[in-house]
């Protein structure tokens, strides 16, 4: 097979085909940023005014036509001229002055992938593979990830339990870890319905909303603390659950998701209307910040009556302890969210989730109840989110309307899809991609939307089922000590050695 390699002719490249494609692709980029780049509308002290970035423009179609052209290259046999290629454009990126720190990290992160493409065809000796196969490889990878996540999960907890005494971590690296921390949370409890029922919720963020002004209008009203509210806002958010679960039993796919879509405004709409209440679109602020288990208090200088926190531990007052705190707080509420889904879904009630999602009616002809597994799955998945809602209150010290639109949704939506959905480690890592990288590439906060919609789109085309989707189920029969346990049957020998 080598000597018919080694001698077999050179495969023409059809230059002209390249170059039409790579120009058809720029000319594509430059009627796309034409206007959302190359206009920018700045506040000057006459008003607003329109600057020209044409630069920018420039820089970006010129990227776009490489990188095309090094894709079309790969794929008609030239992989190694476009390895170098990716490793040179990464390098520019890196050492040139450009318009914007924006396209710096796009020509960086353009150039590597660019070259990973290229080093990926040079090892398997193929510019591409087909659908099929890609989504068998990559549902391997994901059995090969949820199979490992055994040994990868407890080195994560610790690796987040040392977290904020790493050398460099700061004020914003352990506020960037609280932030992921409690999307991770509202991840997994959305999971529940979507992941494991398979339920389409589109206003998961009514239940987020419930619980956080559960939490601000009780502390407000009744001087409760926070660790009163806290169960008081997860069965509200739950009683809100049960309340939304009882009319859309009936319904499945969009008619379904457009219901939940339509109670996440109704919840806004409310908190926004009910001005003597809810007060309004001003919010409610002065919420009450944790005490530490109500021992003390995070204060400098605590009033008659409290210990402070430093003086508690004979510390020297560093306002970093409360952020610690809080930290390692919802650390601990998503642990206890992860190690109760991971629990429940090997009970008959997960199994039952898991026959739901897979198909409806076959699940009703088991005899499983589906309404009230349905109503189990809304609650549990809502009280989840009203701890959330509630830690969300406490730690920004105030609440509006104006944190539970419906992009909140979407996008605690898009990390349950986008790393698969009834995938745990997926949530995690989904979480990571969405809320972390453009909490550090703050720079790039104009294309926020811009880049997450077409990163959404591409997960769709590319992977539909997400990062890290595997659908095996719980629990197998075939499996011997499951047929024990549950059969009442000893294993044979041929069943326990395989």
């Amino acid at each position: 097979m080598s000597s018919n390699a080694a001698t077999a002719p050179a495969r023409s490249i059809p230059w002209g085909a390249v170059f039409k494609e790579a120009l058809i692709a720029a000319g594509i980029a430059f009627l796309l940023t034409v206007v959302m780049v190359g206009l920018f509308a700045a506040d000057d002290v006459g008003g607003l005014q329109i600057v020209t970035r044409y630069d920018s423009v420039a820089v970006a179609v010129f990227l776009v036509f490489v990188g095309r052209l090094g894709l079309a290259l790969t794929r008609e046999g030239m992989p190694l001229p476009v390895l170098v290629g990716g490793i040179v454009v990464a390098a520019a990126g890196y050492f040139l002055d450009l318009p914007s720190e924006a396209l710096r990290v796009i020509t960086i992160a353009g150039g590597l992938l660019l070259s990973i493409r290229a080093a990926v065809t040079l090892w398997t000796h193929r510019a591409s593979i087909d659908r099929e196969e890609r989504d068998r490889a990559m549902d391997r990878m994901g059995a090969r990830v949820q199979r490992a996540t055994i040994y990868i999960g407890p080195v994560a907890i610790v690796l987040a339990l040392v977290l904020p005494f790493l050398p460099f971590s700061d004020r914003t690296t352990v506020d960037t870890a609280t932030l992921i921390l409690t999307y991770i949370m509202l991840g997994w409890g959305l999971n529940i319905i979507v992941g494991l029922a398979g339920l389409l919720d589109l206003g998961y963020v009514a239940f987020y909303a419930i619980g956080a002004y559960s939490y601000a209008l009780l502390a407000f009203y009744f001087d409760l603390s926070f660790w009163v509210c806290l169960p008081l806002a997860g069965i509200l958010a739950a009683c809100g659950g049960l309340i939304l679960g009882f009319p859309v039993l009936r319904l499945r796919g969009d008619y379904f998701a457009i219901v939940t879509l339509g109670f996440g405004e109704i919840v806004r709409v409310i908190l926004l209307n009910w001005y003597e209440f809810t007060g309004g679109p001003n919010g409610v602020g002065g919420i009450p910040e944790p005490s530490f288990f109500g021992f003390a208090v995070f204060t400098r200088r605590p009033q008659e009556g409290e210990t402070a926190f430093h003086q508690l531990f004979g510390l020297e007052y560093d306002s970093m302890h409360e952020m610690i705190f809080l930290y390692y707080l919802i650390l601990a509420l998503a642990l206890v969210v992860n190690l109760f889904t991971m629990r429940i879904r090997r009970l008959p009630i997960g199994r039952s989730w898991e026959a739901l999602r897979e198909d409806d009616i076959a699940c009703q002809s088991l005899g499983i109840n589906r309404r009230n597994i349905k109503l189990a799955a809304f609650t549990m998945s809502a009280m989840f989110g009203g701890f959330a809602g509630s830690f969300f209150a406490t730690r920004q010290g105030f609440v509006s309307p104006e944190s539970f639109t419906f992009i909140e949704s979407a996008i605690i939506l898009a990390i349950v899809v986008l790393g698969g959905m009834g995938s745990q480690a997926g949530v995690v890592l989904a979480a990571i991609l969405v809320i972390g990288l453009p909490e550090i590439f703050r720079e790039l906060a104009e294309y926020r939307m811009l880049t997450f919609g077409g990163a959404m789109v591409l997960i769709m085309v590319w992977r539909p089922r997400g990062l890290l989707a595997h659908r095996d189920p719980t629990i197998r029969l075939d499996d011997p000590k499951i047929r024990k346990r549950t059969l009442g049957e000893a294993p044979s020998g041929g069943e326990a050695r395989a």
